[in-house]
């Protein structure tokens, strides 16, 4: 697969979403493309046509307002068709503006407030360990989202319990919604904190799939994974790429048609 063209491919669909319901997170949902799209073409045990297999791999998007990701590749993947994407943030729709396992196949978790899906996820991890089953469990995070408390209680709860199935990936784009994560609430070296806590740790490029990848699958052992994924928001749109203002405004017709020309080129 040509992961280059298809993160083109990619992010063209969340756009078009975005801008058919004129509302969500353009921002946060491009910078983490590539982290997903690692996730499910490389290395999550998955099955599209039985998405309630037991033996799968759970994602949970903690970080859910980049939901459009999320739906653009469980899309790509046939998990429902490409022509529901149309109806994001619509009324009936089963795509809304933060996931839903209820109403979406493929989704794992329902999640919305930040630091609650990184909690939910440790406490899946947690209970593979409990049931002796073989499946992984994988997060997202978001930077702005480490300034809130339950995502360190979920840190401590996951070494504490030695949870190698679980791991973490933060989408470390350092711009939040009111602005430089430095200025809004300082995250010190985020990568120590998280080794402090107990985690095996790595950092890469957040945009290069083959880095990603390789992180995801270095085996662990008696402890939980941390990814720092350095990444762009707004990436692949030249005036959204680290403008905080796009963490969520809708686009214009004019500024629509050169995002879309751009990711064409």
């Amino acid at each position: 697969m040509n992961y280059e063209q298809k993160a083109k491919e990619l992010r063209a669909e969340i756009l078009k979403m975005l801008f058919a319901c004129q509302s969500g997170h353009p921002g946060g949902s491009l910078s983490c493309t590539e982290m997903l799209m690692s996730l499910y073409y490389e290395v999550m045990n998955i099955d599209p046509k039985n998405p309630q297999k037991e033996d799968r791999d759970r994602f949970v998007l903690s970080k859910g307002h980049a939901c459009p990701t999320l739906y653009a590749i469980l899309a790509d993947l046939g998990y429902f068709p490409k022509e529901d994407l149309a109806g994001l943030r619509q009324i009936d729709s089963h795509l809304q503006g933060h996931p839903d396992c209820n109403k979406t196949p493929g989704v794992d978790m329902n999640t919305g407030s930040l630091g609650q899906g990184i909690a939910l996820a440790m406490g899946l991890a947690l209970a593979a360990k409990h049931a002796k089953a073989d499946y992984k469990v994988y997060t997202v995070v978001g930077d702005g989202e480490c300034q809130e408390g339950l995502v360190w209680e979920a840190a401590m709860a996951a070494a504490h319990y030695k949870l190698d199935n679980f791991t973490v990936m933060l989408d470390y784009n350092k711009l939040q919604i009111d602005g430089n994560n430095d200025e809004v609430m300082g995250l010190g070296n985020i990568t120590e904190k998280f080794r402090a806590f107990g985690f095996e740790c790595f950092e890469v490029d957040g945009h290069n799939i083959k880095e990603i990848t390789e992180a995801l699958k270095v085996p662990v052992s008696g402890k939980p994974k941390f990814i720092c994924c350095n990444t762009v928001k707004g990436k692949g749109v030249s005036f959204m790429e680290n403008q905080v203002g796009w963490h969520g405004r809708p686009m214009t017709e004019e500024e629509f048609q050169i995002a879309m020309k751009e990711l064409e080129a």
